[in-house]
């Protein structure tokens, strides 16, 4: 319990401190401070990849990685499981969780909703770094229209 709201609390400063760097949205900051945060998280999914056992590493499928990602990895970033998974079986992949942690404080008012990208940020590039130490290029998108729910699209990369 408490290694979560530590988290949430790192996460939410970073954030903050990011956004304080670059406050004119016009000079392209806003896109530079989500980049850093993506590519922080891609990192850190990277680690938390190359710590999973070995046995896990080899996946047959897309599917079981994503199914992967939804149970295991979502528990022991966020100590829950991800709520849904969909795919369209062409490589397109929205994953959906109800109650996203990053976001649940932010759940009192409509008027957070438009700051809400910010906080996902990271999350996408931790599932796309994960998905890359699996062997998997991805391109993950977030997408939230009522607070504190929201959906990740995963975007296989072929080469």
């Amino acid at each position: 319990m408490a290694d979560a709201v530590l988290f949430e609390f790192l996460h939410t400063e970073i954030v903050a401190e990011l956004w304080a760097q670059n406050p004119d949205a016009s000079s392209g900051g806003r896109k530079t401070s989500l980049a850093v945060l993506e590519g922080m998280g891609f990192r850190v999914g990277q680690a938390l990849g190359e710590r999973l056992p070995r046995d896990t590493l080899a996946f047959r499928e897309e599917l079981d990685a994503l199914k992967f990602l939804c149970k295991d990895v979502w528990a022991a970033v966020f100590q829950k499981q991800m709520d849904g998974l969909r795919t369209n079986h062409q490589g397109t992949y929205v994953l959906q969780d109800n109650n996203f942690p990053l976001l649940v404080r932010m759940a009192l008012g409509r008027q957070y909703l438009e700051e809400a990208p910010k906080f996902l940020a990271f999350t996408c590039g931790l599932l796309s770094g994960t998905l890359s130490t699996l062997g998997i290029k991805s391109l993950v998108t977030a997408s939230v229209t009522a607070l504190p729910a929201c959906k990740f699209q995963v975007v296989i990369q072929r080469a």
